[in-house]
């Protein structure tokens, strides 16, 4: 039940920010640091932004209506937020001091990775732990 919680509340995340670039681009655009630069630059920020981030507010929200999907879920945010940590850390590494939201994103990217980590371990050992070995 946490983790579905935690997860519809991720999905929750994802599916405002999807909205929140997909009808003002401009503003969020902005705010990390982008420049949307004819219609090519803005169709790029709606796809990007807009859908992909619907896509995983999909991902993160399947097991409220199909609970099998739950450590497929589980396991999709945290392999996501992985990969936003590593990616981040070396942007930070080469790039020049970003701005505050940048710091946000971050934070919230380590939070949602630590946490994922945790729930994806403990509900691979409590399914682990009650599949029966398999034959010789």
């Amino acid at each position: 039940m946490i983790t579905k919680s935690y997860l519809a509340l991720v999905g929750a995340i994802y599916l405002y920010l999807a909205i929140w670039c997909s009808l003002d681009p401009t503003t969020t655009s902005k705010a990390v640091g982008f420049e949307l630069i004819g219609p090519s630059g803005q169709g790029e920020f709606l796809t990007v932004y807009g859908g992909l981030e619907f896509g995983l507010a999909l991902v993160f929200l399947m097991p409220l209506l199909d609970p099998p999907s739950l450590r497929f879920s589980i396991a999709s945010c945290t392999l996501v937020h992985g990969s936003l940590v590593a990616f981040r850390t070396i942007s930070f590494l080469i790039y020049a001091a970003p701005e505050r939201m940048t710091y946000q994103l971050a934070i919230g990217e380590w939070i949602i990775f630590l946490t994922s980590l945790g729930l994806w371990l403990s509900t691979r050992s409590r399914v682990s732990s009650k599949v029966a070995p398999l034959p010789e």
